[in-house]
């Protein structure tokens, strides 16, 4: 079982002060032979359409000296889960959570801002210290 990660409380405070309903904790599920855990499900009914919204979020502190490396170690456990989940769950869409700070910085540069885009990754930026969610990024 993986660690969980150091703003996984806040994250999980914020979603369910924007009326999500943590569901999984963590979201365990299996695509062949190999087993995947990305750290919260969550769902959402939406009282107007009736219709529930399906969410995993990946939770990243990106609290490394090097923010390229906690980079390139997030984008490719997002690709990996994101590909088991369109097959496993394919109405649940995964969501890539980043702290503010790091949101305004390293998430600024045209490089990550590139890689974000091309790689479609739908981002949750989130204030630790308030435990509440800065920015909902598809």
């Amino acid at each position: 079982m993986s660690a969980k990660d150091i703003f996984h409380q806040a994250v999980k405070q914020a979603l369910q002060r924007e009326q999500w309903v943590i569901t999984d904790e963590p979201l365990k599920f299996k695509f062949g032979d190999v087993n995947f855990q990305i750290d919260l499900g969550a769902e959402k009914v939406l009282a107007a359409q009736k219709v529930g919204e399906k969410i995993a979020v990946e939770i990243k502190s990106f609290l490394n000296p090097s923010a390229i490396t906690d980079f390139y170690t997030a984008l490719g456990q997002f690709l990996s889960y994101r590909l088991a989940l369109e097959v496993t769950e394919p109405e649940r869409l995964l969501y890539l959570a980043v702290p503010l700070d790091v949101y305004q910085t390293f998430f600024q540069l045209n490089f990550a801002q590139v890689a974000t885009q091309k790689y479609q990754v739908p981002l949750i930026v989130y204030d630790p210290v308030k435990e509440a969610i800065a920015l909902w990024i598809k």
